[in-house]
C-alpha cells in the first residue's frame, strides 16, 4: 500500500462516497422532467417493433447497452447487444428490416455509431438515441433522441463516466419498464424467460409437481386414538397427520403444534381420539396452485405443513417447508 493511501482515513472515504452518490441520484432526478412526448415516441418505435431491438455503444456505453438489450429481452421485448466496432466486421447483418436501433453515446459523436448510420437509413429503421448532446450527429440523424445529459460526473476529475453511464443506464430501465406495462406483460411471462432461477421456479412450479402422494400422506380417521395418530405423523415425517373421513374428505390436521396443547391440557395419549386434538377446519391448498402460494399461506398462518385437496375436498397429496426448500422455492 503506497503511503498516500495508507493516510487515507474513513471519514474521507465516506465524503467521497456520499459525494458521488448524491451526483448520481440528482442525475437521475433531473430525467423526470424529460420524460414527455419524445419518450412516449421512444416506447411507440419498440412495441411496433416486428423484429428485435438491437442496442448498441461503445465503451462503458457499451457494458449500459448490454445490461439495457438483457432487461428489454427479459421483460417481453426481444433485443440483443451489437458491438458497433464489430459491426463493420461483418455483424452489421445482425439489423435487419423489421429491426429498430437504440444507440447510446454520451457525445452523440462516437465515430463507430456513426458509421452505423448509413445502413440503419438504407434498411428504414428507426433510430432511437440516448445522448448526453441530442444536438449531436446522432441526435439529428434519430428517429427519437432522448437527453441523458448530466451537469457533472461523479469522478472528482469529471472525466470516467459514472453519473452519465447511470443515468443512461435508469432511462434505459424506465423505457424497458414502460413498454413491459404497456404489453400486460406478467409474473409468469417474466418467469417463462428465467426458468432456471429462483424466480421462474417461484412463478411455474405448482404444488402437485412437488406434493407427497400415496403411501407417503399421513392419514387418520376420527376415532383413531392420539397415540396411532403421533406414530403416523412420525412414520411420515410431514409434520403431521391429516384427518379424513371414509371419503378421504379432509376434516382436519394434527400437527405439532397441536400436540403441545394436548400435552398442556393433560390429555391422555392413549385414550384420546384424533376428534378431541385435531384442528378443523384446517388450512389446505389445491395441487394447481403455485408452489409460491404455499409459501406465503405457510408464512401467512405460521405453519409447516400443508395437506393437498382437490375439489371435492379430497386428500391428494401433502407438502412441507422442506419439500418447498428443496424445490428451490424459498
Amino acid at each position: 500500500m503506497s503511503p498516500a493511501a495508507a493516510s487515507v482515513d474513513d471519514a474521507r472515504l465516506l465524503a467521497a462516497a456520499r459525494r458521488a452518490l448524491a451526483i448520481e441520484a440528482r442525475a437521475v432526478d433531473a430525467l423526470v422532467s424529460r420524460l414527455d412526448d419524445r419518450f412516449a415516441a421512444a416506447c411507440r418505435v419498440c412495441l411496433q417493433c416486428q423484429g428485435r431491438v438491437v442496442v448498441t455503444g461503445m465503451g462503458k456505453s457499451g457494458h449500459v447497452a448490454r445490461k439495457i438489450a438483457a432487461t428489454l429481452a427479459s421483460t417481453g421485448t426481444p433485443s440483443f447487444f451489437l458491438h458497433p466496432a464489430e459491426a463493420g466486421h461483418g455483424d452489421l447483418g445482425m439489423i435487419t428490416r423489421g429491426d429498430a436501433v437504440l444507440a447510446l453515446s454520451n457525445s452523440g459523436e462516437t465515430p463507430e455509431l456513426l458509421l452505423l448510420l448509413p445502413h440503419v437509413k438504407r434498411l428504414a429503421v428507426p433510430l432511437i438515441v440516448m445522448a448526453g448532446k441530442t444536438d449531436s450527429t446522432l441526435g439529428r440523424a434519430a428517429t427519437v433522441a432522448l437527453d441523458v445529459s448530466v451537469p457533472e460526473e461523479a469522478c472528482p476529475l469529471n472525466l470516467a463516466p459514472t453519473a452519465s453511464t447511470t443515468a443512461t443506464l435508469a432511462m434505459g430501465d424506465a423505457l424497458a419498464v414502460a413498454v413491459l406495462e404497456a404489453r400486460g406483460f406478467t409474473k409468469q411471462d417474466f418467469a417463462r424467460s428465467h426458468p432456471g432461477g429462483s424466480l421462474g421456479r417461484q412463478l411455474l412450479l405448482h404444488v402437485e409437481q412437488i406434493m407427497r402422494t400415496g403411501a407417503a400422506l399421513p392419514r387418520a380417521s376420527l376415532g383413531t386414538r392420539l397415540a396411532e395418530g403421533l406414530l403416523e405423523m412420525s412414520r411420515k415425517g410431514l409434520g403431521m397427520t391429516v384427518v379424513v373421513d371414509e371419503g378421504d374428505r379432509i376434516l382436519g390436521v394434527f400437527t405439532d403444534g397441536d400436540l403441545r396443547r394436548a400435552l398442556d391440557r393433560h390429555v391422555d395419549v392413549h385414550a384420546a381420539a384424533m376428534s378431541e386434538v385435531m384442528t378443523s377446519p384446517c388450512k389446505t391448498i389445491s395441487p394447481q396452485e403455485l408452489a409460491a402460494e404455499a409459501v406465503h399461506l405457510m408464512e401467512v398462518h405460521r405453519i409447516t405443513a400443508l395437506p393437498v385437496a382437490d375439489e371435492q375436498g379430497r386428500l391428494v397429496g401433502a407438502v412441507n417447508v422442506h419439500d418447498l426448500f428443496r424445490a428451490g422455492v424459498v
